[in-house]
């Protein structure tokens, strides 16, 4: 389990071609671990919203790689 800060959240542009047809929206997530070491992770746009995670809230990346808001 690794504990993780959400700095800043990218949503893909696709510009007036839209989503392509079968292809679920994922953002890039600049996130931010206690240690202070950051990395980009891709988490899918829904999730997000389901959750209700914004920038500046945290959550738990678990071992099985899902996600647990704080």
């Amino acid at each position: 389990m690794e504990k993780l800060n959400i700095i800043k959240i990218m949503e893909p542009d696709f510009g007036c071609e839209g989503l392509p047809d079968g292809q679920e929206l994922t953002d890039k997530v600049y996130v931010e671990a206690p240690d202070g070491s950051r990395r980009i992770i891709a988490i899918e746009d829904k999730l997000l919203y389901d959750l209700n995670l914004d920038e500046g809230d945290s959550f738990c990346l678990m071992d099985d790689g899902t996600i647990k808001p704080l």
